[in-house]
């Protein structure tokens, strides 16, 4: 069963630390429930795809990235362009100069009309 700390990091942050707690057999004994050498709740070395992604990527089995690049197709002239995912400037079309993507806190919005595909690594 996964046991949250929470703790102050920065004055004015907040962060949750998941520990997970295991009894095992000659190190914790028994407890209340939950019997010496018990299962975890939880595979540890074989993460759900689900919980992968919702995990930090440096707290992942394998670190990797949250970001990636993408073809977008203008909607005006059909050219493509190359977009970071985290795009932190607007991006134009090449062609006829439309706006392709903005800027947002995380992650670029791409313009409504524009479509867009995940290049591979």
């Amino acid at each position: 069963m996964p046991v949250h700390v929470w703790s102050l990091s920065r004055p004015g942050t907040i962060r949750c630390t998941c520990i997970i707690t295991r009894a095992v057999s000659g190190i914790a004994g028994t407890r209340a429930g939950n019997p010496a050498g018990s299962m975890l709740a939880k595979d540890l070395l074989h993460p759900s795809a689900e919980e992968e992604r919702t995990c930090h990527k440096k707290k992942r089995l394998v670190q990797s990235p949250n970001s990636y690049f993408m073809d977008v197709k203008c909607p005006g002239c059909y050219k493509i362009t190359t977009v970071f995912s985290h795009a932190q400037t607007v991006v134009l079309c090449v062609g006829c100069s439309t706006v392709l993507c903005q800027p947002t806190g995380g992650k670029a919005r791409l313009t409504e009309g524009c479509s867009f595909r995940r290049k591979q690594h």
